[in-house]
């Protein structure tokens, strides 16, 4: 069965500049339910994470920081968000999300988290809408248990996963593979163990040929046992910040060959769903509806 984690305070308001890419998490599922390709028992609704399993992959000192509201002006400017009780309370739920589904997916080999993938939280800060790393604590989480010995990150995310490459950076249990905008942000790069910095402009052949070659030999050379896909839809040509040419068929497209590569190899997939700004909100819904249409056909 595919589960997917899902919470009312993934739409927690936000001042109006702010709003527009929440609307996505409570419209992502509704369209699901509307067409028939989930149903009410594939949700489920994630508690809070705990903090031991924040402090294993982040600073104690900055989650006592976020936890009691005291970041400073600086530090909040670079999160883009303005801070409350509730967001806090908003990003660990996301948390435990993502290592919900990673629990369901060793059970049924793929599990969503609709809100997730926030990459551009480090060790030590937040940065980019992103307060905490959900994939880093999952990741360390299942390691930690010894569910896994080898993960592999697959950010497909426009945006570098630079704060998931920096936590990791010195762990060779996880290898981090990012295929991201050259010139889009961060403007500073971390180093990831596979960057693949792509060109403003690049469109559906070029992307998919470089994802289907990389991704191979990345299967082949390291042999992961568990696979976390950032699958934000950030690439598309319509993205008002993404700056590639990506159209709604190659981003499907590239979700298919992630899943039917984790499928083949009998890899256990999480999908956290990362970023997507275009205008129109149909086109950032269906393009991340199609990845849980590709999951239920791929592996159900």
């Amino acid at each position: 069965m595919l589960k997917i984690a899902w919470a009312e305070i993934y739409a927690h308001p936000l001042p109006e500049n702010h709003r527009f890419p929440m609307i996505k998490y409570n419209l992502i599922p509704e369209q699901l339910l509307y067409e028939g390709t989930i149903h009410a028992e594939n949700l489920f609704q994630p508690h809070p994470l705990e903090e031991q399993y924040i402090t294993n992959t982040h600073a104690l000192s900055y989650w006592h920081k976020l936890k009691n509201q005291q970041l400073s002006s600086i530090e909040i400017r670079k999160t883009g968000f303005p801070m409350s009780e509730q967001l806090v309370q908003r990003e660990i739920t996301i948390m435990q999300g993502t290592l919900q589904a990673a629990l369901f997916s060793l059970e049924y080999g793929v599990a969503f988290n609709i809100a997730g993938g926030t990459h551009h939280a480090f060790t030590d800060r937040g940065e980019g809408f992103c307060l905490l790393n959900d994939i880093a604590i999952a990741a360390n989480y299942l390691l930690e248990k010894e569910l896994v010995k080898q993960v592999l990150v697959v950010d497909l995310d426009v945006h570098q996963g630079n704060g998931t490459a920096q936590i990791f950076q010195d762990k060779a249990e996880v290898f981090t593979f990012s295929m991201h905008g050259a010139k889009n942000y961060p403007m500073h790069k971390e180093k990831s163990d596979l960057d693949i910095p792509l060109p403003d402009g690049t469109d559906d052949v070029t992307y998919l040929r470089l994802l289907k070659t990389h991704l191979g030999r990345i299967i082949d050379e390291v042999q992961p046992d568990f696979v976390f896909f950032q699958s934000g839809v950030d690439v598309l040509a319509s993205d008002k910040l993404g700056r590639l040419n990506l159209s709604i068929s190659g981003c499907k497209e590239r979700d298919r060959i992630v899943l039917k590569t984790c499928k083949q190899n009998n890899i256990p997939v999480t999908l956290s769903m990362g970023g997507g700004y275009s205008p129109q909100i149909a086109h950032i819904v269906e393009a991340h509806a199609n990845t849980y249409r590709l999951a239920q056909e791929i592996f159900f």
